[in-house]
């Protein structure tokens, strides 16, 4: 049975999709993209297989 390790980073409004391949590249999948609690972006839940 995996285990996942979890991370949750915010995502600037003008560079989201660089901030998700730089993590991408490191062996995070996102799981989920929500906006952020004060309005100025949006927050991405990401999840990697534990080693």
């Amino acid at each position: 049975m995996s285990k996942w390790e979890y991370f949750i980073t915010p995502l600037p409004l003008h560079t989201p999709g660089a901030v998700l391949n730089m993590h991408g590249e490191e062996g995070w999948e996102l799981v989920q993209i929500t906006p952020a609690p004060n309005g100025t972006g949006s927050v991405a839940y990401m999840k990697r297989e534990k080693a």
